[in-house]
C-alpha cells in the first residue's frame, strides 16, 4: 500500500547541522568538477569528440563538466532503440513503473544535499532555491507514481445488460523531452518521469547550459530499476538534434519547456505530417510569462512588498512565473514602491551562491546577461530607474536587482519577457483598470492579487486570465500536487504539471466493449 502523497519538506539552513551538510556536499561536488559525461543510449555509454562545456555561471572559468553531444546519426540510433523498447515497456504494469519512481525518489532523498549542491554549482542557484528544486524533483516522482496507479484503475463507463464496457488509457509511444535550464533538476525530472511512468519511452535532450544534472538523474533511474532503452540521454544542438527528433515520423509526442520563440517553432514543426507518420503528434508545451502582481488600495502593503520582492528576485527572476510587473492602485502606489525599494536594498544581496546567505546569484550565461542588460537600457528610456540597473560579467554573470517605476502599461518593459531580475511598476485608478492592465499581455501564466476586498478577489478569480492565480501571496513557488502549474495564451498548452490530469497528456483513451 502506498502512503498518501505529501510534498517534500524544505531544508531549514538556519540549523547548523543542515548548513554544514550542504557545505560538505558542495566540497564533494567541487572535487568532481571537469569530468567527462557520455550519452546513454540503450544503457550504453557513448563518448563523442564533440563536447558541451558546462561552466559555473558564477565563475565561468570553473568547468562543471564536459558532456558528449549527439549528432543526427546517434539521435536516429536512440530513436530506433526507444521505438523498439516501447513494445516491451508499454506492456509492463503500472505498479512496476510507479515502483521505479518511488525507488528513484528515495535515492534522491537520501542524497538530497548532493543534488542541491550540484544545482548551486551548475545552475547558479542560491541554497534555498536549489533545495526547493531538488524537493520538487522528488515530488514529481512521488506524485506521478501515485497518479499512474490511480489512472490504471480505469474510469467508470456505463454498460447495457448485453455488454461489458471498459475505458482505460494506454501510452502513446516515443516521446521527445526537451527540458529547460532554470529548473534544471525539477522540470527535467518531472517531464521525463511523467512520460516514462505513463508507459512511453523517452529521448531526453536537456538544455545545453545544464546537462550534467540530467546525466545524474539517468544514473538514479537506472539504479532504481528502470530497464535500458526506456529513457535515452542525448544532449545536443537544438537545430541539429532537436529539430530532427521533433520532425521524426516515429516521434509520437514532444514535451517542451522554454521560451515562446522555441516553443512556437516546435508547435509548428510538430504539426507537419512526414512520410511514414501514422498519427498527429501530441505537443505538451510550456513557454514564458509576463507575470503581474496587482496591489489593491485595500491591502496589506507589507505583505505586498514581501511578495513582490521575492517573486521578482528569487533566482534572479529566472522563472517563467517570476513577477516582472506590478500594477498598483494610485492610493498606495508611492508607499508600495518605496517599500519594495527599501526591502530590496536591505534584503537582496547578490553574490556567489556557494555562500549560504546569498539571496540572488548570477544569471545563467552571456546570452542571458546581454539580453537583460539591453532591456535595462530600454527601461531607462521608458521609466524611472529606482534601484539597480548595473551588471558585472567580469567573472560570472551578475546583474543587480532592478526596479523601474512610472511605466506605461504598453511599455516594452511591461510587455516582453525579460527573464531576469527586473520588475516594473505602473499606476492605475481602479481595480477594474488593474485587471484590464494585468490581462494586456500575450501571456497568461501566473499572477497574484493582494487585497482585503472579497468582491475584488472574486472578480479577479473570474476575470484575471492566467493559469495560476494566487491571492495575498507571491506569484511563484507552485508545489506539486497542491498548485497544478501551466498557463494560458502564449504561455503554452496549460498542461498543468503536478496536477491530477497531467499524465493523461502522455496517453490516449481506449474503449473496449464485449458482448455478453
Amino acid at each position: 500500500m502506498v502512503v498518501p502523497y505529501k510534498h517534500e519538506p524544505f531544508t531549514d539552513f538556519t540549523i547548523d547541522e543542515n548548513r554544514k551538510a550542504l557545505e560538505d556536499a558542495i566540497k564533494k561536488v567541487e572535487a568532481d568538477l571537469g569530468k567527462d559525461y557520455p550519452l546513454v543510449i540503450n544503457g550504453e555509454r557513448i563518448m563523442t569528440d564533440d563536447k558541451i562545456e558546462v561552466v559555473n555561471p558564477a565563475n565561468r572559468k570553473e568547468v562543471i563538466g564536459y558532456v558528449s553531444k549527439a549528432n543526427q546519426e546517434l539521435a536516429e540510433k536512440a530513436h530506433k532503440v526507444a521505438d523498439e523498447t516501447f513494445e516491451s515497456w508499454r506492456k509492463t504494469t503500472a505498479q512496476f513503473r510507479a515502483d521505479v519512481l518511488f525507488r528513484a525518489a528515495a535515492i534522491v532523498r537520501r542524497r538530497k544535499h548532493e543534488f542541491t549542491a550540484h544545482l548551486v554549482k551548475e545552475g547558479g542557484k542560491p541554497w534555498k532555491e536549489a533545495d526547493a528544486d531538488t524537493a520538487e524533483a522528488i515530488d514529481f516522482m512521488e506524485y506521478y507514481g501515485r497518479q499512474m496507479l490511480r489512472i490504471d484503475e480505469g474510469f467508470d463507463v456505463n454498460s447495457r445488460p448485453i455488454e461489458n464496457n471498459r475505458f482505460h488509457y494506454i501510452p502513446l509511444g516515443v516521446g521527445v523531452v526537451i527540458s529547460p535550464w532554470n529548473f534544471l533538476f525539477a522540470i527535467m525530472a518531472g517531464t521525463t518521469v511523467a512520460a516514462m511512468v505513463s508507459g512511453n519511452t523517452v529521448l531526453l535532450k536537456p538544455a545545453s547550459s545544464t546537462p550534467v544534472i540530467a546525466y545524474k538523474m539517468m544514473e538514479v533511474l537506472e539504479e532504481a530499476g528502470m530497464p535500458k532503452g526506456v529513457v535515452n540521454f542525448i544532449p545536443g544542438s537544438g537545430k541539429e538534434v532537436g529539430d530532427y527528433l521533433v520532425d521524426h515520423p516515429r516521434t509520437r509526442f514532444v514535451s517542451f519547456t522554454g521560451s515562446r520563440e522555441v516553443g512556437s517553432r516546435i508547435f509548428e514543426r510538430a504539426a507537419k505530417i512526414h512520410d511514414g507518420q501514422q498519427w498527429l503528434k501530441r505537443t505538451i508545451i510550456e513557454m514564458g510569462g509576463k507575470d503581474t502582481i496587482v496591489v489593491d488600495n485595500d491591502s496589506d502593503l507589507e505583505l505586498a512588498a514581501d511578495a513582490i520582492t521575492y517573486s521578482a528576485f528569487g533566482f534572479s527572476g529566472q522563472k517563467c512565473s517570476a513577477c516582472s510587473r506590478v500594477v498598483a492602485h494610485e492610493d498606495v502606489y508611492n508607499d508600495l514602491l518605496n517599500r519594495v525599494v527599501e526591502k530590496t536594498k536591505e534584503q537582496v544581496s547578490y553574490a556567489d551562491p556557494t555562500k549560504h546567505d546569498t539571496y540572488m546569484g548570477p544569471v545563467i550565461d552571456q546570452g542571458a546577461y546581454d539580453k537583460i542588460m539591453s532591456y535595462i537600457a530600454v527601461g531607462k528610456e521608458e521609466g524611472k530607474l529606482m534601484h539597480g540597473g548595473k551588471g558585472d560579467d567580469s567573472k560570472g554573470w551578475f546583474i543587480e536587482p532592478t526596479i523601474f517605476a512610472d511605466l506605461e502599461p504598453d511599455a516594452r518593459i511591461m510587455q516582453e519577457e525579460i527573464f531576469g531580475p527586473v520588475v516594473g511598476f505602473t499606476k492605475v485608478k481602479s481595480f477594474d483598470e488593474a485587471i484590464e492592465v494585468a490581462n494586456n499581455t500575450e501571456y497568461g501564466l501566473t499572477g497574484a492579487v493582494i487585497t482585503n476586498n472579497r468582491e475584488h478577489i472574486e472578480q479577479a478569480r473570474r476575470d484575471f486570465h492566467v493559469g495560476n492565480l494566487y491571492f495575498n501571496r507571491g506569484c511563484t513557488a507552485a508545489i506539486v500536487g497542491y498548485h497544478p502549474f501551466g498557463g494560458f495564451n502564449m504561455s503554452g498548452t496549460d498542461s498543468k504539471a503536478g496536477g491530477p490530469d497531467y499524465l493523461l497528456h502522455h496517453m490516449q483513451g481506449k474503449t473496449t466493449s464485449e458482448m455478453l
